[in-house]
């Protein structure tokens, strides 16, 4: 509950209930004892018995209005609880940043959509006949105690033998469901990967291969499956021979007492009413923890999410300077991945109004570097500063600089753009058409506008025309041109691209550089690195070198 307030409410409607259906449950036995004793006994007549026959009708229906409303309510504590927790789950990947979602990014999909939905019969099943426990078996229980001595012990002494079983076997089902979890991560994960990089295993002719794999992650999925539904059935089993015993002997002890005329007949046939209702809502609880086992050990593996992110340093507060008079200062930012530095500790200044290269081999760090520019990921040694270029002070540290005040005087044009369905002028995030036309002449954008149908109301995608490499590169420096933020940053803009479409966008980065504008960019041609007034080398190192 501390991880879905919304549900608070609803549980304890829920617990309220259950303390009425304890009281309709002993109302209902006593009440059906009072009407056939008197009738089996052959001292009653029908007028006698009307009132106790109405009065179990009235029970009836209340019992039937209850386990409605027992019901809804519970549903709805479901709905919020899971939608709650999802809520928290997204926010919580957020806050961990694109370096926790690279590595656990299909872990949490799996959590988010089959995981947490598992979740939904601990809610509806389980938590109503957990209160059930706690209301209708003790006061059955007690009932039976004031009725018949005898028959409670038994009951007594059988009782606790019910939670024992549950516990061992509660040990082997968390394990099974475990085990059911983690394969289903293994099977979404591959799923997602192979969806990811479908079009070049097509281009190579290799998209056969992975079927094996995948048919083995799929079978060791069922396996799981099955194995987790191997052990509900069995402990049901366990649990269905306990509570038929108990109530068998209560029955047997009240039946031969009866013979020898050592209760009353009343007396008997309440006990022998109650005594399934000491019982059953332990069996439930049982059979409904199985059904629920799965969700609640998805909601574990939500709640490690939900206390990592509460760890994470919380964002700063600090609006963003003006960017048109401040340097960057790169002050020793390393990061580590995977028993080395990528980057090892760099350090640099990026000035305004400068076009300033990361140059180094590939993997060694440039993209994560640009990350941290981004307040995508922090630094594990070192700090990024602003420092206002009349101050002799060390500047501002990026992390106490607020974020989304940051991202506004940025333009990021990734490597390869994202492209959202519908038209041009949809992927152009509402900036002025008047800025766009003068930006797509500068990218050469506005040639391909030309030989699209409808110029930037032309649909692309599916459905409509297909851009090429080059011109979504385009596509992209034309909106981070037209944005006029005071940063912009490319991540090796000239990749795959030929040298028509390479020299436009160089003058494109020199255009911007001569509105003043600051350009950092991922630079591996020499045609960026030429027209670069900086260069900041970034290089990785193995962790032993750096110890």
């Amino acid at each position: 509950m501390r991880y879905a307030r919304s549900a608070r409410v609803p549980i304890a409607l829920t617990a309220l209930l259950g303390t009425i259906t304890a009281l309709l449950v002993l109302a209902q036995a006593l009440l059906i004892s009072a009407a056939l004793s008197p009738i089996v006994s052959g001292t009653a007549t029908l007028g006698d018995v009307i009132p106790f026959i109405v009065g179990i009708a009235a029970v009836f229906a209340c019992r039937a209005v209850i386990v409605a409303a027992r019901e809804a309510i519970a549903a709805r504590a479901a709905t919020e609880a899971v939608t709650e927790l999802r809520g928290r789950v997204i926010d919580a990947a957020i806050a961990l940043g694109p370096r926790w979602r690279a590595m656990n990014g299909a872990e949490t999909a799996t959590l988010l959509s089959t995981g947490l939905e598992d979740l939904r019969p601990y809610f509806v099943s389980f938590l109503p006949q957990l209160v059930l426990v706690s209301t209708v078996t003790p006061a059955a229980l007690g009932v039976i105690l004031l009725l018949d001595f005898w028959s409670a012990l038994i009951a007594l002494l059988v009782v606790p033998l019910i939670p024992i079983f549950m516990i061992l076997i509660g040990r082997f089902t968390q394990a099974a469901s475990q085990d059911k979890l983690d394969s289903m991560k293994r099977l979404t994960a591959q799923l997602l990967d192979l969806m990811s990089g479908l079009p070049t295993l097509r281009a190579l002719g290799r998209e056969k291969g992975p079927r094996a794999h995948l048919r083995t992650l799929g079978d060791a999925n069922t396996q799981a499956t099955m194995s987790t539904l191997r052990v509900a059935f069995l402990s049901g089993g366990v649990l269905e021979f306990l509570t038929t015993l108990s109530v068998a002997l209560v029955a047997v002890e009240v039946g031969m007492r009866l013979v020898f005329g050592n209760i009353s007949l009343f007396h008997g046939l309440a006990v022998i009413m109650l005594a399934p209702e000491v019982f059953e809502p332990l069996r439930q609880v049982g059979a409904q923890f199985h059904a629920s086992a799965n969700g609640v050990t998805a909601s574990r593996a939500a709640f490690g999410i939900i206390e990592a992110a509460d760890d994470v340093a919380r964002p700063g507060s600090i609006l963003c300077p003006d960017m048109n008079s401040t340097d960057i200062v790169i002050d020793g930012v390393g990061v580590r991945a995977r028993g080395a530095w990528g980057p090892a500790p760099t350090d640099g200044v990026i000035r305004p109004g400068t076009v300033t290269a990361f140059a180094g081999p590939s993997g060694a760090g440039k993209s994560t570097l640009v990350a941290c520019l981004l307040a995508d990921i922090t630094p594990d040694v070192g700090q990024i500063r602003l420092r206002a270029q009349t101050s002799s002070e060390e500047g501002l540290p990026l992390a106490d600089v607020d974020p989304d005040s940051w991202r506004s005087a940025l333009s990021w044009v990734p490597q390869s753009p994202t492209l959202v369905p519908g038209s041009i002028l949809d992927n152009m995030g509402g900036l002025p058409l008047a800025d766009l036309e003068q930006a797509a002449q500068a990218t050469g954008f506005d040639a391909v506008l030309d030989t699209t149908p409808d110029g930037w109301n032309s649909v692309i995608g599916v459905g409509g025309v297909g851009l090429s490499v080059g011109q979504r590169q385009r596509l992209a420096l034309t909106r981070a041109l037209a944005a006029h933020s005071q940063i912009v940053i490319l991540d090796e803009p000239t990749a795959h691209l030929d040298a028509v479409s390479e020299k436009t966008v160089v003058r494109a980065i020199t255009t911007m550089r001569d509105e003043g504008r600051t350009v950092i960019v991922i630079a591996h041609r020499n045609a960026i690195i030429e027209v670069a007034d900086a260069i900041i080398d970034v290089v990785s190192a193995d962790e032993e070198a750096l110890a």
